[in-house]
């Protein structure tokens, strides 16, 4: 077996471990139990000659700190960061156990195989052989596995930036995802860098009403029959579509044809084009990316069976474009809610702006080299995720943070979008081998 074969079966076995280890984080304090997975991960990083320490929180809430110290203070530092928590996962869909991480035909299967067990544990096996070969990095390379990534890193990576900043800061670092070959219109490859994120504003709207007798519903102020009112304005909402930077320069970039980058960059165009685009995963992405958008997800209403409800509450998900602040997003929802705002109050449970790292740093220009060995003539191209990452955190403190990874091209772009938080989640053991490589060469290249 090579040393790159070997490598890739580590990381493998790994992943397996962690997908097995059931991390599952439901938003509750004692869910997670995170533990698990940092005291395999100490056990594998165990006499690499970096140093390691466990954080905790919160009982069962563990996050892993891994060093290896630069030998030069004045260098730039690099910080690889990955979490082990997982969202739950419904037996019952899946083709295969969600938590047996199970090899089948080349594939890894479980919960977290693609958020980012996968890349956590290509982290883990490429840090702990850069320690175990001797490699001294003139700026500091930190690695980081944290709990509670799922549910907004209250007890992970917030905690640490608060209380551990020395231990996880790095002038740059790297989390989730990026690094999906899409092929260009000449051929190619470009690998999407996610260089910023939304803003994350979750909320409870709280529809009040009168209670009364189930049995005579007529003329009743019923809470549920207006908060039903309020999902379906929430669902035929359409604000102005918005273009940032990050969106232009993904589009001109990626190397779509010109049927397809025209609307994408015509905000009066974008909507009915993702509305009648046949790949629904990307006409998914280029909607969210351009648009302040609100899921309802979470409805409580009722008492008992017979009794009218008075008072319903509604879980909203809304993420933010670049530029939003919360009272832009509750200008939003009041429009929504219009002539019902005497019975609705909104109260934010969540209210984090949109962050985004600079374009033009010497890390990307790392990145597109290091891509080069695994895709030539690859060009990264800058993403901003629609979903919450741990970069947030480290932005707030200075960090330039992007998301990256690297793919093989066996799992398909619509495929691979919907495995996040969905069903049958698998990562194939080639992709695990790329990232590994990748971790490597670029601690390499940019810490040298």
């Amino acid at each position: 077996m090579t040393e790159e074969a070997g490598r890739t079966h580590e990381a493998t076995d790994l992943l397996q471990h962690l997908i097995r280890n059931r991390c599952v984080n439901d938003g509750s304090v004692s869910s997670g139990q995170e533990q698990r997975s940092a005291d395999l991960l100490v056990g594998y990083l165990e006499g690499s000659g970096a140093d390691v320490e466990t954080f905790e929180p919160e009982p069962g809430r563990t996050s892993l700190v891994a060093k290896l110290h630069g030998s030069d203070p004045s260098a730039p530092s690099l910080t690889l960061l990955g979490h082990t928590d997982v969202v739950p996962a419904n037996d019952e869909d899946w083709s295969h156990d969600p938590f047996g991480g199970e090899l089948i035909d080349g594939m890894v299967w479980g919960r977290g195989a693609i958020d980012m067990l996968n890349l956590t544990a290509t982290m883990a096996t490429g840090f702990r052989h850069l320690a175990k070969s001797g490699f001294r990095p003139a700026g500091d390379l930190t690695y980081v596995a944290v709990a509670d990534e799922e549910a907004l890193g209250t007890h992970g990576a917030k905690w640490l930036c608060d209380h551990a900043r020395d231990d996880v800061h790095g002038d740059y670092v790297i989390t989730e995802s990026g690094g999906f070959p899409m092929g260009g219109a000449d051929g190619t490859p470009r690998l999407p860098v996610i260089v910023g994120e939304k803003g994350v504003y979750w909320c409870r709207l709280v529809v009040r009403g009168t209670p009364g007798h189930g049995s005579q519903p007529l003329r009743t102020d019923n809470a549920l029959i207006k908060a039903a009112e309020v999902v379906r304005r929430i669902d035929e909402y359409r604000p102005q579509a918005q273009l940032h930077e990050a969106w232009v320069r993904f589009v001109e970039g990626i190397g779509f044809p010109a049927e397809w980058a025209e609307p994408l960059l015509d905000p009066d165009r974008i909507d009915a084009f993702c509305d009648e685009f046949a790949v629904v995963g990307l006409a998914r992405q280029a909607h969210a990316c351009t648009h302040t958008t609100m899921a309802p997800t979470i409805m409580h209403a009722g008492t008992k069976l017979n009794v009218i409800p008075d008072r319903v509450e509604l879980g909203v998900d809304i993420r933010s474009l670049p530029g939003w602040d919360t009272a832009d997003v509750r200008a939003m929802l009041e429009e929504v809610v219009g002539d019902l705002a005497d019975d609705v109050s909104i109260e934010f449970e969540s209210e984090e702006t949109s962050t985004i790292s600079p374009i033009d740093t010497p890390l990307w220009d790392a990145l597109e080299r290091v891509s080069q060995r695994f895709y030539p003539g690859a060009k990264t191209v800058p993403f901003l995720t629609t979903g919450a990452t741990d970069a947030r955190f480290h932005r707030a403190l200075g960090s330039v943070a992007y998301g990256f990874g690297l793919h093989s091209r066996a799992i398909g772009f619509e495929q691979y979008g919907a495995m996040f938080h969905g069903i049958d989640e698998r990562v194939d053991v080639e992709s695990l081998h790329l990232s590994t490589e990748m971790w490597m060469d670029l601690a390499r290249d940019f810490l040298v």
